[in-house]
């Protein structure tokens, strides 16, 4: 089994790269020449995954008209958010309700993403259909962190994720989730991050560790300071 449906989130202000983002989406800021949008979509490619779902709202016909002028080789479908911005949680439930898969990678475009990612994650998604389970995080250590003020978000331990005085570990923007999760749920405004306080409270929330140096354009001096490497 694999995934054949990615979704990017990319409905977002990006309120923290003022004031770039007021003109552009984040997703379109460039990075060495190529957009961030552009390094996610590489990444899925490189993953063999056909079927990119894409999710707008802010500055929303900058993207749509970025994707309708790069011609990329997968099939892209855009869900737009609606009247009202929908977060993670929400815009993510709309997505899949546009979908007749049952499985989904989940990537945001605001982490750097490179060739050493897809062996991982391509392991990660291996580990995720070999086990009875309906989530997977891809999370880094925060000494791997290019920005060294980012703080770990849990803690990991033989695949699951916990939380303690001493989180080490950092959501990279890249896991694997099934539709099943969300069945108790309605599209509205909410953060994704509901759902995974669910399943550890249950001892359900699952991870894989990345090795690799993270890269996450945290705010707009990061953003130049990745853009100058």
């Amino acid at each position: 089994m694999k995934i054949n449906t990615a979704l990017i989130l990319c409905a977002g202000y990006g309120k923290r790269l003022h004031p770039l983002t007021l003109k552009t989406p984040k997703p379109l800021l460039k990075i060495k020449q190529l957009t961030m949008l552009e390094n996610c979509i590489n990444l899925i490619e490189n993953l063999e995954i056909k079927k990119i779902i894409i999710n707008t709202f802010y500055l929303k016909d900058q993207i749509n008209d970025f994707l309708s002028k790069k011609n990329f080789k997968q099939d892209i479908q855009i869900i737009d958010d609606g009247i009202n911005i929908l977060n993670t949680g929400g815009g993510v439930l709309n997505m899949i309700n546009h979908s007749n898969e049952n499985d989904f990678l989940i990537i945001n475009p605001d982490t750097l993403w490179g060739k050493s990612n897809i062996k991982e994650i391509k392991k990660m998604e291996k580990l995720y259909f070999s086990k009875p389970i309906t989530n997977i995080l891809l999370l880094v250590k925060n000494n791997l962190s290019f920005d060294k003020n980012l703080l770990g978000d849990f803690n990991l331990k033989n695949n699951l994720i916990y939380k303690n005085h001493k989180n080490e570990f950092i959501y990279t923007g890249c896991q694997i989730m099934s539709k099943k999760l969300f069945l108790n749920f309605e599209v509205r405004n909410f953060s994704i991050s509901e759902i995974w306080n669910i399943l550890m409270d249950k001892n359900k929330l699952y991870g894989f560790e990345s090795l690799n140096k993270f890269y996450h354009i945290t705010n707009l001096k990061i953003f130049r300071k990745l853009k100058d490497l």
